[in-house]
């Protein structure tokens, strides 16, 4: 079963599965992110867009904004790609089905095309919990294919010079990220960590990487979800 379901940003609703994967607060998190560190985009690339929300949410806040999701599940993308039907927005957002393994032979058009890029990886590694299943939910929690470091990599063969990657993790993989952002010479530039409660450890954190940005991290003032 599906249900229409109102996200409350631009006016945009969204087709989603009752049983399967559902956008949450990481979403909504990482669309409010990415439109306040990058408000000037014109496009964007999202890596692992799911059942489209993030891309659908950032295109109904900027009209000028052009975004390209890539998912490698199919049945993500079919929503995705009904509810950009649903919220007449085909001129600007595009969804594609593939693996992120497969975007240089697959879209070579895209390499530094973007100004932004924004993603949502799996946050469990591989070999890291039970083994991913077929199940939607399952496989957007825990790598399968392409990992951490694929997604980092992605995002810096879309980005043109001084575009931003702004993605959102868990805290306990931020020794990874950053070793893998400077690897590909995506140079972290602000960070913000988000809370369940005052007085509890953050187990979000959201962060943007400039493409060949100098040397200067900033840290924005914490969130505290309830």
């Amino acid at each position: 079963m599906e249900t229409i379901d109102d996200t409350g940003f631009g006016g945009i609703r969204l087709i989603q599965e009752t049983e399967g994967f559902r956008y949450g607060t990481d979403a909504v998190l990482l669309m409010s992110f990415a439109r306040r560190c990058c408000p000037g985009a014109e496009k964007a690339v999202e890596l692992g867009s799911g059942n489209g929300a993030v891309s659908l949410m950032l295109a109904g806040q900027d009209p000028k904004l052009q975004i390209t999701g890539i998912e490698f599940q199919k049945d993500a993308v079919h929503l995705a790609q009904r509810s950009v039907q649903l919220n007449q927005l085909t001129e600007r957002v595009s969804f594609v089905c593939s693996d992120i393994l497969c975007l240089k032979e697959r879209f070579p058009h895209l390499h530094a095309s973007a100004d932004l890029v924004v993603s949502n990886p799996p946050y469990v590694p591989r070999g890291g919990g039970p083994p991913a299943s077929r199940n939607a939910r399952q496989s957007a929690r825990q790598e399968t294919t392409a990992e951490l470091e694929d997604f980092i990599a992605a995002a810096a063969w879309l980005l043109r010079g001084r575009g931003s990657f702004c993605m959102v993790h868990r805290p306990s993989r931020l020794v990874d990220i950053f070793y893998y952002c400077r690897k590909y010479r995506l140079e972290p530039k602000r960070i913000q960590f988000v809370h369940p409660r005052q007085g509890q450890p953050p187990n979000i954190v959201l962060l943007q990487c400039s493409a060949g940005g100098g040397k200067e991290l900033v840290y924005d003032n914490p969130i505290y979800v309830h």
